[in-house]
């Protein structure tokens, strides 16, 4: 398991300083109807939640 999980949007509430992320867990899913990403624009963070 990753120790460090590296974010660069810091519009999201789990952001921390050094571009890292606080959340407890990550959910990543493929945003295509195929379920094999070949890149990681084919991806997407659910945990992505935005500071309010």
């Amino acid at each position: 398991m990753a120790k460090d999980v590296l974010c660069e949007v810091n519009s999201c509430k789990y952001w921390a300083a050094g571009n890292l992320c606080n959340a407890s867990s990550i959910y990543v899913v493929n945003n295509r109807d195929n379920k094999h990403a070949a890149h990681s624009s084919e991806t997407d963070c659910k945990t992505f939640e935005p500071k309010l």
